[in-house]
């Protein structure tokens, strides 16, 4: 598609067929070229259409159906993550929540995308229920010993394969498209900010709520905590996937920003930190929690570069921006070379554990996918390479991250013998 929009640049009647033979390919495509041609009138009125179409697709899809949907699927997740307290009249302990909440969660966020994607294909859906019910036996099955390395694990990164599976549902089981992936990390990214907001929005509306009833002597403090406060959390992504579904022209201006300016203060911070904890004298060879100071570090700035990469514009360079990510995820690698480092003194000082052997394998992966999306973002800020490079090393490394978290749930508890 994107050698036929280059030789039909000056056509309008070619192009107009061409975006109504596949939309969603010209779209692609267009996206792809614009950055050679984005002087040129013609382009910038395609680039403004395309933007209007899909926000004006949007809209229209604002339904009574889609709200109806919506309070059911809330209604849905809530009964599951109150099923302790409706059939035992008992608290939710934490074993249920360690277990549950993930699959609990992402499976009303799967409910919600199989009506707005319109999928009806049988196979795929007793695919998807399939995959969330053997997952949610097989979890239950395992004992739960507080003490037990792979045990943990595997509740730890249950959520994450089921992130996967949910994305499969949101990109419409479309798995070759590695823009549809792109396009979910950046969904990601918008849910989390929104859903910051929504849960915050609530948390004042509970304090507004129990003060007032609190004023007239009545006590509803716990009643709201364990019921609504926690069904509202449950029920905040689908919240929030609703209104960037419904309104992007209001989400889409708020997640750039926040990576425009969190980008520079990660980098900041860590430059900061780095120097801080080499002045010191501590460091992680000799520290645990140092070392899961660092993982934890790493990740989150992962998620970051991850996330800052997905908003930056495909239409317009951002030069500071650009170099902004390229020297963060060269401190990162760094940083991570320095926890591998650590992590393998540590294995050889002190044996092998279910946490040793995950933590480097995480390790092992990001490295590596750092080290590729410092080579795009290199070609990017000095070979005039395009920014949906690194885009699409990032999508094309997503399958080994679910390959990862699969063997930590299904392998480590059987290779380890539940240790």
């Amino acid at each position: 598609m994107q050698d036929k929009i280059k030789i039909n640049i000056h056509l309008p009647e070619e192009l107009e067929k061409l975006y109504r033979s596949d939309s969603q390919k010209f779209e692609t495509g267009f996206k792809e070229i614009y950055a050679e041609f984005e002087n040129d009138d013609l382009v910038n009125f395609w680039r403004i259409r395309l933007a209007y179409d899909k926000a004006g697709e949007r809209i229209k899809s604002f339904q009574w159906a889609d709200i109806a949907l919506l309070i059911a699927t809330c209604l849905i997740t809530s009964f599951f993550i109150k099923l302790p307290d409706l059939f035992t009249g008992k608290l939710p302990d934490y074993q249920f929540y360690q277990k549950n909440a993930g699959i609990i969660v992402l499976f009303g966020l799967s409910i919600f995308a199989f009506w707005t994607n319109k999928i009806t294909d049988p196979k795929k859906i007793a695919f998807i229920v399939t995959a969330f019910i053997v997952t949610a036996l097989y979890i239950n099955l395992l004992p739960s010993d507080p003490l037990s390395q792979s045990l943990n694990l595997a509740f730890i990164h249950l959520p994450i394969l089921m992130w996967f599976v949910y994305g499969i549902v949101y990109i419409n089981f479309d798995m070759k498209d590695k823009r549809k992936r792109i396009d979910y990390i950046i969904y990601n990214g918008d849910v989390a900010v929104l859903g910051a907001v929504i849960l915050a929005a609530g948390g004042i509306l509970a304090v507004i709520t129990v003060g007032l009833f609190s004023a007239i002597g009545i006590s509803i403090e716990r009643f709201y905590m364990e019921y609504v406060a926690i069904c509202g959390v449950a029920s905040a992504p689908v919240v929030a996937t609703y209104i960037i579904q419904n309104f992007p022209t209001f989400t889409n201006k708020i997640a750039p920003i926040i990576a425009k300016i969190f980008s520079p203060l990660v980098l900041v911070t860590l430059v900061i930190y780095v120097f801080t904890l080499a002045v010191s004298g501590k460091n992680p060879y000799n520290s645990r929690d140092i070392l899961i100071i660092f993982n934890l570090m790493l990740l989150g700035v992962m998620a970051i570069i991850i996330f800052s990469i997905s908003e930056i514009s495909i239409y317009k360079k951002q030069r500071f921006n650009e170099m902004i990510l390229f020297i963060l995820s060269g401190i990162t690698l760094i940083i991570d070379l320095v926890a591998l480092s650590a992590i393998f003194y540590r294995l050889n000082a002190y044996g092998i554990t279910p946490n040793r052997i995950a933590v480097l394998v995480s390790n092992l992966l990001i490295s590596g996918n750092l080290v590729l999306i410092m080579m795009d973002l290199y070609r990017v800020n000095f070979r005039k390479a395009m920014i949906g490079e690194v885009e699409f090393t990032i999508s094309k490394y997503l399958p080994l991250y679910a390959i990862y978290a699969f063997f930590i749930v299904f392998g480590f508890p059987l290779i380890f013998s539940l240790r």
